[in-house]
């Protein structure tokens, strides 16, 4: 039973499972894409680990960087994630890192996956301002070509309803100003009488 199992043991000890984190996070910060592939498992496991230890980053202080270096045991990967990494990373609050899933491995179907920081995949970044200057730029353009339409299409009624009020006018004075016309009184009808017909015999 899954009692209180509160992480994935990923089936190593507990001094075996430190030493794998600790290179895989030494391995993502020194990274040239900040990039590494692996299974859906250690990814998630990794992302326990590696996000505390960048939010420690963002204080460049003796203490924070020898308490970074106790979990990743490497020089260069502290001197990467507090020069470069922990610049980048500034502004964001938390969740740095994105798992991508990829497929399935062939040997054992183990579920793949690829895990970066997310302030480092430009590609997305790109993506992601461009839908979002694309609708803001929308909502701009529809509330500017909807005010002038709704204007021209007021304005074009009250035009046609002065065109119309103003013909009726004329027809009222033209009618006011002619002399009134007597009825012409109908001419009796005049019978005309009929042939007799001959009978025919």
């Amino acid at each position: 039973m899954r009692h209180n199992k509160k992480f994935n043991h990923l089936g190593r000890t507990s001094s075996h499972r430190n030493a794998m984190l600790a290179n895989m996070c030494a391995s993502l910060i020194l990274s040239p894409n900040k990039r590494i592939f692996t299974t859906v498992a250690k990814a998630k496991a990794l992302k326990k680990v590696v996000e505390p230890i960048i939010t420690k980053s963002k204080e460049d202080s003796t203490h924070s960087r020898r308490l970074v270096f106790q979990d990743l045991q490497n020089k260069a990967a502290v001197t990467e994630l507090f020069q470069n990494v922990s610049q980048k990373i500034a502004d964001r609050p938390g969740g740095y890192t994105r798992i991508i899933k990829t497929g399935n491995r062939l040997g054992d179907n183990a579920s793949m996956c690829f895990i970066e920081l997310v302030d480092y995949n430009e590609n997305m970044l790109k993506e992601k301002k461009a839908a979002s200057k694309g609708r803001t730029r929308r909502s701009k353009k529809k509330d500017e070509t909807v005010a002038p339409v709704t204007a021209a299409k007021e304005t074009s009624k009250k035009a046609k309803a002065d065109k119309v009020e103003k013909e009726v006018a004329e027809e009222t004075e033209v009618l006011e100003a002619a002399p009134e016309v007597k009825p012409v009184a109908e001419a009796p009808a005049v019978e005309t009488e009929e042939a007799p017909k001959e009978d025919k015999e």
